[in-house]
């Protein structure tokens, strides 16, 4: 097994279902895929983890797995961040450049950024990401990037998505214990977004729903930025649950049957239509009795999702309509109730297929990983454009000098 790559990015997903490894390279400026490992979680209780030992167990064998795949030794990832934990709000702030107007440098679009972040919060409440809506420059909205431009007063409609310092450290020891070093953290959702979004549907208003065992995360993009996100505790396992409940049979049997016969839409299944089951002795079960179990919890699912929206200002926002991705998604039926709900368009989120990826990836339960590898890269191309342009200025500096 070769050294760690410099060229090697890592993702780590730890879900309520599954822990996910996901390893990719860059290969001539593109991802092309290396390996993965997946396991089931453990050591997890409502989206969080509440042991230690076990959910560092999972880690590590879905390390393993995925070095033994990518026959790279793996010592450094990026961490995913998802789960009933996370919050987002929008705030505004900004700075006066002067009495005269004058170029606005990458200094005072820091500066703006950090005049608008400056809010109370809890004492618990770590920041994720600071994501820019738009900079208004002289009271002249719409603008991305300021830089370069003139102006006397810089301000920035800003998204804080914060999260759990607690859930983040806990989700951070449990990589350092199976020994891996965290280089970032990043919003799921976001990242579920970078994979399966296109360009249009941020423009014109999209809400990605993110469905996943314990809890369905969620993010709205307008104008190309983000607007809004959240998180609703309810997630497939819930589904499981009230099939498990309401036909008094074994949770492993329950999700058994939701995946194979499950339907969210009661009309949409034959009304006499019915199956032989084991629970343990032989008997009828109509699948009718399933989805008229599954239906009412699907919308109440998409009722939160709404609320959400409602709440956030942005349920009138969505001119593409709604994307669902997440294992939660594939429950048919899902996207009948999420149009149904919030009466715009729905479709199922598919990852982008990396180069070299085996084709059982395209899933949307990969949809986090494979968003989190994207991400990844695009914010490491970023950053090495900002020390190179960062490079030419000093370098045009000094050539002045002399």
């Amino acid at each position: 097994m070769s050294q760690r790559q410099d060229n090697l990015i890592v993702v780590l997903d730890i879900g309520s279902a599954w822990t996910r490894m996901l390893a990719a390279e860059v290969n001539e400026g593109a991802l092309r895929y290396c390996g993965h490992g997946q396991v089931e979680s453990a050591g997890m209780r409502k989206g969080l983890i509440s042991e230690l030992g076990p959910a560092t167990k999972a880690v590590k064998a879905a390390n393993e797995q995925a070095e033994r795949v990518s026959r790279v030794n793996i010592d450094e990832c990026v961490l995913g961040v998802g789960g009933p934990h996370i919050r987002g709000l929008n705030t505004n702030g900004g700075i006066v450049l002067g009495s005269r107007m004058r170029e606005i440098g990458p200094e005072d679009v820091r500066s703006a950024v950090e005049r608008a972040r400056a809010i109370e919060r809890p004492a618990d409440r770590t920041i994720l990401h600071l994501l820019p809506r738009q900079f208004i420059l002289d009271d002249q909205p719409g603008i991305f990037d300021p830089v370069g431009m003139v102006g006397s007063r810089l301000e920035v409609d800003l998204h804080i998505a914060t999260c759990s310092g607690s859930a983040v450290q806990s989700a951070v020891t449990c990589a350092n214990r199976a020994g891996l070093s965290v280089a970032e953290a990043v919003l799921e959702s976001l990242a579920s977004a970078e994979a399966t979004l296109t360009a249009d549907e941020r423009d014109l208003g999209v809400c990605l729903v993110d469905i996943g065992a314990h809890s369905s995360d969620l993010v709205v993009f307008f104008e190309g930025a983000v607007a809004h996100t959240a998180s609703i505790p309810i997630g497939g396992q819930h589904f499981t649950n009230d099939l498990a409940v309401g036909l008094q049979m074994p949770v492993a049997l329950a999700e058994e049957l939701k995946r194979a016969y499950g339907h969210a839409v009661v009309t949409a299944v034959a009304q006499h239509a019915e199956i032989e089951i084991q629970n343990p002795l032989p008997q009828a079960l109509r699948l009718r009795s399933m989805a008229e179990i599954l239906e009412p919890r699907a919308r109440e699912l998409l009722y939160f999702v709404k609320e959400s929206l409602r709440v956030g200002g942005v349920v009138d926002a969505l001119g593409s309509g709604c994307v669902l991705t997440g294992g939660g998604s594939m429950l048919p039926g899902m996207l009948d109730v999420a149009e149904s709900q919030l009466r715009v368009p729905a479709r199922t989120g598919l990852p982008v297929r990396l180069s070299n990826m085996p084709g059982e990836l395209v899933h949307p339960g990969y949809s986090t990983a494979i968003g989190m590898l994207l991400y990844a890269h695009r914010t490491r191309v970023s950053r090495a454009a900002e020390k190179n342009t960062l490079r030419t200025k000093l370098r045009a500096m000094f050539a002045s000098s002399y």
